[in-house]
């Protein structure tokens, strides 16, 4: 071991420091003052701005509409027969009668 003794820090590195920490805080005070979030969300735009595939998203009375129909339309697929592909033998099935098919077919293995 040495007997000299361990120097102090150096008072330009406690200054580099200080000035650093005031630069960060100075950055976010200028943040803080300049940046300003738009009020508006784009959901709750003018049904005139948005393009036509988007119309639905203009108000929360379109967007429930929109979203009555879509189940309305799921529900009636899901309990209905159709051709999805002719040529490929695929069909859609209720679902009822999905699971029933796929008792049989796999209860018939064991």
């Amino acid at each position: 071991m040495s007997d000299t003794p361990a120097t102090p820090a150096r008072p330009v590195s406690l200054f580099s420091l200080v000035f650093v920490l005031a630069l960060f805080a100075l950055f976010l005070l200028v943040l803080r003052w300049a940046y300003h979030p738009a009020n508006v969300s784009p959901q709750n735009d003018v049904a005139e701005n948005l393009p036509k595939e988007l119309a639905w998203r203009a108000s929360v009375a379109s967007r429930r509409k929109a979203l009555e129909e879509h189940k309305a339309k799921q529900a009636a697929q899901a309990a209905s027969y159709a051709w999805i592909d002719q040529g490929a033998g695929v069909v859609q099935l209720p679902i009822d009668r999905a699971m029933e098919l796929t008792a049989q077919k796999y209860g018939a293995k064991k």
